[in-house]
């Protein structure tokens, strides 16, 4: 029970969580298959934890391209990495299994109007496979992941998450935990596959805690304790999470970093390709950048 929490609309919202957390597990990608891939050799014959992290950073510059949501983003990495820890994929067929996840989740959450012809997403990301090709590869992915499109995220969990904890704040205070800025380093943290090893719920809930410490919104730090409890987190992985995703933004902050490209995808669609698309395509939404601590 969450006792601190007691309004009309928390109720509401604990609801929703309620039924995420009982799908969550169901949704996740096998654990045994994504230890095999961090274990890998890069060889060229075996799929990597490097490549994989690369591919999702791909995704992200076309997120930011096409200017879709981060929900739809956090679930075409959530369809690569369940698809990737149950099949042997060879790194040359990464492009087309990364791209039909992608077209998966876009599909799956973008408005209708918004949606690219699949030719155009291929042309836009320098692929050279065909749209059959991309075709057959969405029909695998569903039929390994049980046709199950519609799945549970982190970002639905931060989302609630984010708005459980908005009740407790007043007016003046909300300003100081921008879910913008949530959402940005929730993309950095999807960059990584070790965060695809915790539950969503666990990730989303060490997201916004490494951020209340940092804001010093230290009313909400019974509330998050709250939500630990409703969401049957063990104690030790909360520091334990929260403490990698703090390393993982401060990296991603540094100038080491490989951030997503989006000048090439600009690039690409210079000339006859660009009369033949859509204005919406050019959308872009800049990853914010993360401040180190």
């Amino acid at each position: 029970m969450i006792e601190c929490l007691v309004t009309t609309e928390v109720q509401k919202l604990l609801y929703q969580l309620n039924i995420l957390l009982e799908q969550e597990l169901k949704c996740q990608p096998k654990a045994s298959g994504l230890r095999l891939i961090e274990t890998a050799h890069d060889n060229g014959f075996r799929m990597t934890a490097r490549l994989r992290d690369f591919e999702v950073k791909d995704l992200l510059s076309l997120t930011q391209f096409f200017g879709f949501k981060t929900e739809t983003f956090s679930l075409a990495v959530n369809f690569l990495d369940r698809f990737l820890s149950k099949m042997k994929v060879q790194p040359k067929h990464l492009g087309c299994v990364g791209l039909s996840c992608f077209y998966l989740a876009v599909k799956a959450r973008e408005e209708e109007r918004n949606i690219p012809l699949a030719t155009d997403l291929i042309r836009i990301s320098q692929y050279r496979f065909t749209v059959s090709d991309m075709m057959r590869m969405e029909k695998i992915l569903l039929e390994k992941l049980y046709w199950k499109a519609k799945t549970t995220t982190a970002f639905q969990f931060l989302q609630l998450y984010h708005l459980l904890i908005h009740e407790n704040l007043s007016c003046e205070r909300r300003k100081h935990l921008n879910f913008e800025r949530l959402e940005a380093q929730l993309k950095a943290c999807h960059c990584r596959i070790m965060f695809s090893k915790t539950k969503p719920s666990v990730l989303a809930l060490s997201i916004l805690a490494l951020e209340i410490e940092e804001q010093k919104l230290l009313e909400l730090k019974e509330v998050i304790e709250c939500l630990q409890i409703h969401s049957k987190t063990n104690s030790r992985d909360l520091p334990f999470w929260k403490e990698l995703v703090s390393k993982c933004l401060t990296e991603y902050s540094s100038n080491k970093c490989l951030k997503p490209n989006v000048q090439k995808l600009k690039w690409i669609v210079s000339g006859c390709t660009a009369r033949q698309l859509k204005l919406s395509y050019y959308r872009i939404t800049h990853l914010p950048t993360i401040p180190e601590t």
